[in-house]
């Protein structure tokens, strides 16, 4: 007899044809928990096998995604429409990322000896980071595999088990990342794949037995899955997109960076939570900078540089976006309200669009760019930190110590200086945002640290001599004696 959970599905597009990718089950909520409670016995497994154990076959499954990796790309290009040299790019960065994740945790989240101070001499303190269970990833459709693999890497490196919802427009990127991590770790079920739309998210984010939940989306969908997560106390990791700037400086290398801001705003169709959508440019380079900028775009060639509009909804926002900052005054250089063409949208830059409109204020999450004259990278910089969301950023600069200063400025999460979204290449540096555009981190040590829960040790070796003081036999003359200690410790006023 066929259940109701089999008969559900749901179909994945290609969303430059239309055609058909794949066919895949809507997993209801008692499906989804039936996955926990698997994931739930897999990472009692998993947690046992120690650092090394994970090491290995971590190591293992990173062979496999290369021996894999034409395939990941090949069915990323299918449900995203994205070239396949962009797919190709996104599967190598998760590559180094997952290798990064295997190598490094036992260093950062092993027992290590902390100093317990002078009070806590008789003490031995210790402290590590032990895992928290069964984690649960609901990952997004513009990088599939990179964007959730962030989290799923580092999660699996901690000693996690992983229920992972993928986005009900990428479906089969994420069954075939763990069917063949599978290749990898046979025995139990320790990366899983649950599939369907909003309510299979909704069930994955309300499900008791997850420990911590990584999302990845827009910011009044973070609150709805915070919502869910409120009912158990469920911690959780929000990326949540972004609005980011890149300031020209007075001495950049105007040349660079307008291929950057061309590159960081156009690539992926503009699909990119860290992509470049407003420009500031100090005046004295801002006519040299346009110049590099539009005859770069003209050249950009949609469909073939880039691929269509992922999800069809989003071609309405786009369209909204232009049409207001071309309402308040704002002028096209490049392209225009034409540009939107379902499933496509040809490059649009647009200048002198007024700092409230919805183009600068919203993710407009598309190949558009706005670009502003500034009289200082100081104007720059308040301008970039007047919106809600600090994801990342980029400054051009030709002086690296004012650069620094400028990129420490960025309200964001992360920076980058004479390039563009590198740091997201680099897999030892955190990634994510504040405001808007979330809270937590992946990559890195605190992606690490993200999905382990610290525990403290505190051991006595031996009782200290007259400094009785945690017991109800304590005297008078041994809190004197940690009065004057305390006193000659700490007393003494330093301005």
């Amino acid at each position: 007899m066929t259940t109701a959970t089999e008969q559900a599905a749901f179909d994945s597009l290609n969303p430059a044809t239309g055609a058909v990718v794949g066919t895949h089950p809507r997993h209801d909520a008692e499906a989804v928990h039936a996955a926990v409670e698997r994931a739930g016995e897999a990472a009692r497994w998993w947690a046992g096998l120690g650092f090394e154990a994970r090491r290995r076959r971590l190591l293992d499954y990173k062979a496999v995604l290369v021996a894999n990796l034409g395939r990941i790309a090949d069915l990323v290009q299918q449900e995203t429409g994205k070239p396949i040299g962009d797919a190709t790019l996104e599967t190598v960065l998760t590559i180094t990322h997952l290798d990064w994740a295997a190598r490094n945790a036992r260093k950062v989240l092993s027992r290590r000896r902390v100093s317990p101070g002078l009070l806590g001499a008789n003490l031995a303190a210790t402290l590590e980071y032990l895992p928290l269970g069964v984690v649960g990833v609901i990952g997004p459709w513009n990088y599939p595999v990179f964007t959730p693999m962030g989290s799923i890497s580092y999660a699996l490196a901690a000693g996690n088990a992983v229920v992972f919802k993928p986005s009900e427009l990428t479906p089969g990127v994420g069954v075939l990342l763990a069917e063949l991590f599978r290749q990898s770790v046979p025995e139990h079920e320790v990366f899983q794949v649950v599939t369907g739309l909003g309510d299979t998210g909704a069930a994955l984010a309300a499900d008791p037995g997850v420990r911590k939940i990584a999302f990845t989306g827009s910011t009044a969908t973070a609150k709805r899955v915070m919502a869910a997560c409120a009912a158990n106390l469920t911690p959780m990791v929000a990326e949540c997109g972004g609005k980011d700037a890149l300031i020209v400086d007075a001495d950049a290398d105007v040349a660079a960076a307008a291929d950057a801001a061309l590159w960081g705003a156009m690539s992926n169709a503009g699909q990119t939570c860290v992509g470049v959508e407003r420009v500031y440019v100090v005046e004295g380079v801002y006519d040299a900078f346009m110049r590099e900028l539009t005859e770069r775009a003209r050249a950009v060639r949609t469909g073939e540089d880039y691929g269509p509009i992922t999800m069809p909804a989003q071609t309405e926002v786009i369209r909204r976006h232009v049409d207001d900052a071309l309402a308040k005054g704002g002028t096209a250089v490049v392209g225009g309200a034409e540009s939107v063409r379902p499933p496509y949208v040809d490059p649009v830059v647009l200048t002198d669009v007024p700092e409230d409109s919805s183009a600068v204020r919203e993710e407009t999450f598309g190949p558009t760019v706005t670009v502003r004259k500034v009289a200082s990278a100081e104007e720059a910089m308040r301008r970039t930190n007047a919106v809600s969301y600090g994801l990342g950023g980029t400054v051009f600069s030709g002086n690296a110590r004012r650069a620094m200063e400028l990129a420490r400025a960025m309200l964001s999460g992360m920076t980058a200086i004479n390039s563009v979204i590198s740091f997201a290449g680099v897999p030892s540096l955190p990634f994510g945002g504040v405001g808007d555009s979330g809270f937590g981190r992946i990559h890195g040590a605190d992606g690490l640290r993200e999905f382990a829960r610290p525990k403290a040790i505190a051991r006595q070796r031996f009782p200290l001599p007259g400094m009785t003081i945690t017991s109800f036999r304590r005297t008078p003359a041994e809190m004197d004696r940690l009065v004057k200690l305390i006193t000659f410790l700490h007393g003494r006023r330093r301005r």
